[in-house]
């Protein structure tokens, strides 16, 4: 077997799930082992019912060697520590992360496979990474552009968007991103991502920025900002903007799909740990 021949067992919805699913079935170097539904009448009309895996305490018996969650983070908060007694877990919601008890526990529990968190839409993620292994990474921030239509929002960020008059872009959130996370959990996972990363600044220390404009009707913007260490009076400064073609109503850009996909394909086989994908 070669290094990219591993088994992936996928918990997935709608269009992404038939996306990661054909993905898998078309690719010689890869192989399905299950497919997870909360409603298994959903996939068995498209999917072999060999495959069709019905209760994810069982999942095991489908020996994978990689288990992707690309749907709800209470997923991970259920299961996670479960998966990780079975193969490496690729969390395609790490929104979960925010949780502290579940970021603890996950950590806790990777240490005969590994935990991978996708880089999704977090441009330069390993970079980022480096730098906070290093312990020079001060200061690091994540701005999130979208339609109103585009937010799948809890809460006060809710009705904040729904209230949304005119064409001015308004900033519905401005702070850490543990509090926004579970106001936005479908939305964030860029910026759930960026704090695991940035592990020395976390999920209180890495900043969001969430602004609906209902002038973006054909992109989600996603900024990240990030300071370094200080050299002659000055601060090391990165900036990138990373436009991704989305229509309105549309949660993920096109671009996110493939980006998934990638992240699917490097997992695995790194050992116990957290690992940037």
């Amino acid at each position: 077997m070669s290094p990219f021949e591993y088994y992936r067992g996928l918990y997935m919805t709608q269009e992404i799930r038939k996306y990661l699913t054909n993905a898998v079935l078309d690719r010689p170097d890869l192989e399905l082992a299950f497919v997870w539904n909360r409603t298994s009448s959903l996939i068995e009309e498209v999917i072999e019912s060999r495959y069709i895996c019905h209760d994810l305490e069982e999942c095991g018996q489908f020996n994978p060697d990689l288990i992707v969650e690309v749907a709800h983070p209470a997923i991970s908060e259920k299961y996670g520590q479960h998966f990780l007694q079975v193969a490496d877990y690729l969390v395609g919601s790490p929104t979960a992360l925010a949780s502290q008890h579940v970021e603890d526990a996950l950590r806790k529990a990777a240490t005969s496979h590994g935990l991978y968190i996708p880089a999704g839409a977090f441009w330069g993620g390993e970079d980022i990474s480096k730098m906070a292994d290093r312990g020079t990474l001060k200061a690091l921030k994540v701005t999130m552009k979208k339609h109103p239509s585009c937010f799948k929002l809890e809460g006060t960020l809710k009705a904040k968007n729904e209230n949304i008059q005119g064409s001015e872009a308004v900033v519905l959130y401005d702070g850490p991103v543990r509090d926004l996370c579970p106001l936005a959990p479908n939305n964030v996972n860029t910026m759930a991502a960026a704090a695991m990363a940035a592990h020395n600044l976390g999920f209180n220390g890495v900043k969001g920025c969430l602004i609906s404009d209902p002038k973006l009707t054909d992109w989600h913007v996603v900024e990240v900002d990030v300071t370094g260490p200080e050299v002659a009076g000055k601060d090391f400064n990165v900036k990138t903007v990373r436009n991704n073609p989305a229509a309105p109503g549309a949660v993920t850009g096109t671009a996110t799909y493939a980006s998934f996909l990638s992240s699917m394909v490097r997992a695995g086989g790194k050992g116990p740990g957290v690992h940037l994908c």
